[in-house]
């Protein structure tokens, strides 16, 4: 059975989300987007704490929400959800934290316990059933928290950016451990987070809000290659410029122009990666098709790498190594050039 989802909520003159979402069994979605796009508010919906404002959530033929006459509250709808602060009862043990969920809906303290036994087994946590939540490392109580939420057998797993509580060292760990689980996961995820990498990671396919509204959604390597707005260019860390195309020539929007390898008609989107932006103390001569003057706005660490803000026509971003750094003396304020090969754009239409 597929999940669908026809989401309206309207908060007055100050938000309104409208989100049409489905998801199959043992698919992982992702919805991203930035602060006040709509993402909490469209798990708290699928978990039974928001009511529809207009629209229908089902699964199956099962409805769970459907103005003005039928909603499930939560306790009785076949969700599990994760917190990004976990939530874990802190005067409860592991064990006892990951058997409420079946005491919750009517099984004895035995049969409970034993299965929360059994699920903290597969998540490693065998050794750590008598641990309180303060005895636990981050990614322990994330572990503890995911069995928690799987020990009901729930066809909807609910995910609130679970891996945000985390450092970085715990991270990369816990989310290739998380990635596993829910590759043996047969119902149906929901991944609400703000971290592209986490997305393009654990999901099968990426659904992105802005203002209360889907502008984009695709498998992850889709999304990555051709973002559609500059938050989801900047998400997966590329310049994205529209503009109109006479062949090989587009003239942007904002100013300027770009020379593109591939000749098209019409609007289009232009993406390319800072790294393939060259920075030159005076107009280069050469390969580079594309040279325009630009004025450093701003520099930020990435890594290894600086990432350079730079304005012009048009405007970009740029990576570039520390040393670069100091050889062409770049602060805010320093005037430099730009170059741009044809053949690092990815040309699309803006459609």
């Amino acid at each position: 059975m597929t999940l669908h989802a026809a989401i309206e909520v309207d908060h007055g003159a100050a938000f309104r989300l409208e989100l049409d979402l489905t998801i199959a069994p043992g698919e992982v979605v992702a919805l991203l987007g930035p602060n006040g796009a709509g993402k909490t508010t469209a798990l708290r919906t699928l978990a039974g704490l928001l009511p529809l404002t207009a629209g229908r959530i089902r699964l199956g033929d099962q409805v769970w929400d459907e103005p003005p006459d039928r909603f499930v509250v939560a306790e009785r709808r076949p969700v599990g959800v994760v917190f990004q602060d976990y939530l874990l009862f802190a005067h409860l043990s592991a064990l006892d934290n990951v058997a409420f969920g079946p005491r919750a809906r009517g099984a004895d303290r035995r049969t409970a316990r034993a299965r929360a036994r059994q699920w903290l087994d597969r998540v490693g946590l065998a050794t750590h059933v008598a641990a309180r939540p303060r005895m636990l490392s981050g990614g322990q109580a994330q572990r503890v928290a995911l069995a928690r939420a799987l020990v009901t057998d729930p066809q909807l797993l609910l995910l609130d950016e679970p891996l945000a509580a985390l450092d970085a060292g715990t991270r990369a760990h816990v989310r290739s451990e998380l990635g596993h689980h829910l590759r043996e996961y047969q119902g149906r995820t929901l991944l609400v987070t703000h971290d592209p990498l986490d997305a393009m990671v654990l999901a099968d396919r990426l659904v992105i809000l802005e203002g209360g509204h889907v502008v984009q959604q695709g498998a992850p390597s889709q999304v990555a290659r051709q973002p559609r707005t500059p938050y989801v260019a900047q998400l997966v860390g590329l310049n994205l410029r529209r503009g109109v195309a006479d062949g090989n020539r587009v003239r942007l929007d904002g100013g300027g122009h770009l020379i593109i390898a591939e000749p098209a008609v019409g609007p289009v989107h232009l993406a390319f990666p800072p790294s393939a932006v060259g920075l030159f103390p005076s107009e280069p001569a050469g390969s580079p098709r594309n040279t325009w003057p630009v004025t450093v706005a701003g520099l930020e660490r990435h890594a290894h790498t600086v990432r350079v803000r730079l304005d012009g026509s048009p405007p970009v971003l740029a990576d570039v190594t520390t040393a670069v750094v100091a050889e062409l003396h770049l602060e805010p304020g320093a005037r430099l050039w730009a170059t741009l090969k044809a053949t690092e754009i990815q040309t699309y239409p803006a459609g």
